[in-house]
């Protein structure tokens, strides 16, 4: 089987918002798919599952990282062993290169397990107030000025209809970002700003533009999920 494994989106948070299935997969599991090795294997120490990391078999699995290759990957690994795929935040496959592996898993006819864990779009829409019937997550925003204007402003008419605008951006950019919303948005339209989610600093507000210009937050180098709606 293929187990989407979630990890903690702040530190010292495991016991908080990991289920005890995710250690017990860990215990069972010696493959895996990981977008960064380093902090996987930190991780699965952490966890205390009683694993000796350096008999695990980790693939690293990255935004550079081909289909091919990952096919390749999955030759790699014996027959009947399970696999999981741990992201370097949150839950794997959800604005993560670790789909691809997904991808083929199901290709081969592998089944996929996703485990419950914490979501920083998930958790940020909940706590929004924003409409969660009808919502899209779009990544990372345009980097150029102009393109990024353009963007924002399709964002705020896509709102108008009633859908959830969700976005993030580099969290050492976030300031940069947050005055490319000032410049652009209406100042009636109504921003959710979730930093640091799940963490003892969490901030979750949700205010419109005008009412955030007066007392604009510091958001840099903080894991930040925006929210747009009218």
């Amino acid at each position: 089987m293929l187990f989407l494994i979630p990890t903690m989106l702040a530190p010292e948070t495991a016991e908080a918002v990991l289920s005890p299935q995710i250690k017990e997969v860990i215990r069972n599991t010696e493959y895996y798919f990981v977008e960064n090795i380093r902090t996987t294997r930190r991780f699965i120490s952490e966890l205390k599952v009683g694993k000796v990391i350096d008999q695990l078999h980790f693939f690293e699995l990255n935004k550079d990282t081909s289909l091919a290759q990952v096919k390749q990957y999955f030759k790699e690994i014996p027959p009947q062993k399970n696999i999981g795929v741990i992201s370097e935040a949150g839950c794997p496959g959800v604005a993560d290169p670790g789909a691809l592996a997904v991808q083929v898993a199901h290709q081969m006819g592998i089944k996929v397990v996703p485990l419950v864990g914490p979501s920083s779009i998930l958790l940020g829409l909940m706590a929004s107030g924003f409409s969660g019937q009808s919502f899209v997550f779009h990544g990372y925003l345009p980097i150029e000025k102009v393109e990024r204007s353009k963007k924002i402003k399709s964002l705020e008419q896509e709102a108008k209809k009633g859908q959830t605008q969700i976005f993030m951006e580099t969290p050492f950019r976030n300031n940069q970002l947050l005055e490319d919303l000032f410049a652009n948005l209406s100042g009636a339209s109504l921003l959710c700003i979730a930093c640091n989610v799940t963490a003892a600093d969490e901030m979750i507000q949700t205010k419109s533009i005008n009412d955030w210009k007066k007392q604009k937050p510091d958001l840099h180098k903080k894991p930040t999920m925006f929210l747009l709606s009218i």
